[in-house]
């Protein structure tokens, strides 16, 4: 029994027994302030609402603003509520979202705070608990819930110069001897009008010149799609430092992306890694040290190839940016089926002639042969290496010799100068 309990039975024992009408006032008083606080508290809570608003997508560095708002929809007032968020610690607080305030009958509170995301991932943001009482503590303290929610946040974005690759890459429009299309960017000379020829293609000055009808002739082009092939087969980097590697190779997917989508070009994502978000929603793990989503290997370990992530296919625009930036936020490296298996089957679903950048470890045997079937089967691949390889002259010389170019991101002593000039991440509109 609660204290107040035998209190009142003293209170009522000793009115019997003096017959004082101050000690039953004082009784009656009790008894009332400890009914209504059992009626009120539970249905004051009932009525609590709390809702939670911010931007679900960061870059990296960037700073989220959370609120958090509680309404009491009922008359009755809360005289203290306490209510504590949830934050993974790999997201950089101001100050610790947990306080204890009061809410008046039709009343509304908010409560802002600020998380940075400073590592790329899938990361949950809540739950959000609530506890609300009476005044005295004469009834139980109620609580209340509000489910997490998640946040996103993307790779780390550089020009392609930082990654050591050169800005004009044969990706989207080549020239070619076959007449799909005339690019307007490339004026090649004129000719004498033909029926069905547009109006706006008349050289009106060379007209007037020659006295003849004339108009204007491109050089003939393709407009060629970019699939990025970002190899995340665990054993196709060194062990030493697989990690540093297959996370530099997801920052090279993502610039690359973002490179394409600015120049106005179709680019899409396959990718060998594994996606946690396609692990059922009770299976899902997050670290208990960062609070980033993370694949849970008993969870998946029948068959990792289930877990790969849905190929994204080539579109252009800044939406479908936002889509391949998401999936690489999520993605692990795990064994799941190497590039030189994979490579085949990931050109069946494409269109002739698109180009396929294949970003992996190293550009061994193997993983080259791969991307030479890709160049006879009428594909452009290019090769490349996010590991330092020092004879990688040779790697780049097979792969001339393949039908295909290799390039090799920068040395380790030139990425670390990298990381310090761009403490700042680059990042796109969005």
């Amino acid at each position: 029994m609660p204290p107040y309990f035998w209190l009142a039975l003293l209170l009522l024992a000793v009115a019997f027994l003096l017959r004082v009408d101050f000690i039953f006032y004082i009784l009656y008083v009790l008894v009332g302030v400890f009914l209504w606080s059992r009626w009120f508290t539970p249905r004051a809570m009932r009525n609590l609402t709390a809702a939670r608003t911010y931007r679900r997508r960061a870059f990296l560095g960037e700073t989220v603003e959370v609120t958090l708002t509680l309404t009491n929809k009922s008359r009755l007032g809360l005289p203290w509520l306490q209510f504590h968020e949830s934050v993974p610690p790999e997201l950089r607080l101001e100050e610790p979202p947990q306080r204890v305030v009061s809410l008046g009958g039709r009343q509304t509170r908010q409560h802002t705070y600020q998380v940075k995301g400073l590592q790329r991932g899938y990361y949950r943001l809540g739950p959000l608990r609530l506890t609300g009482g009476d005044l005295f503590g004469l009834a139980k303290s109620r609580l209340g819930y509000l489910p997490p929610d998640y946040l996103t946040v993307y790779p780390r974005i550089v020009p392609l110069s930082q990654l050591g690759l050169p800005s004009r890459l044969p990706f989207g429009t080549i020239g070619s001897h076959q007449r799909l299309f005339e690019d307007p960017a490339r004026p090649m000379g004129a000719r004498d009008f033909r029926s069905g020829d547009s109006l706006r293609q008349i050289n009106w000055k060379a007209t007037a010149h020659t006295q003849k009808l004339l108009v204007r002739t491109f050089e003939p082009a393709i407009s060629l799609e970019t699939m990025i092939l970002l190899d995340l087969h665990a054993a196709d980097y060194e062990r030493r430092d697989r990690l540093y590697w297959t996370e530099w190779a997801i920052v090279a997917a993502a610039s690359l992306a973002t490179h394409l989508v600015n120049q106005r070009q179709a680019v899409g994502l396959m990718s060998n890694g594994v996606d946690p978000l396609r692990l059922q929603e009770d299976a899902r793990q997050f670290d208990e040290v960062t609070g980033r989503l993370t694949f849970d290997a008993g969870a998946g370990s029948q068959n990792l190839r289930a877990y790969m992530p849905t190929p994204i296919a080539p579109r252009a625009g800044r939406p479908h940016l936002m889509k391949i930036l998401e999936q690489l936020a999520r993605l692990d490296a795990r064994q799941t089926i190497p590039l030189h298996e994979w490579a085949a089957s990931a050109g069946v679903h494409l269109s002739w002639g698109v180009t396929i950048v294949a970003l992996t470890g190293q550009g061994d045997e193997p993983r080259c042969n791969a991307l030479h079937r890709l160049a006879r089967a009428g594909f452009n691949p290019i090769l490349v290496a996010v590991e330092p390889d020092a004879n990688f002259g040779r790697v780049r010389e097979r792969a001339r010799r393949l039908g295909f170019r290799a390039y090799n991101l920068s040395s380790r002593a030139e990425l670390e100068r990298w990381e310090e000039a761009t403490a700042r991440p680059a990042g796109v509109a969005l």
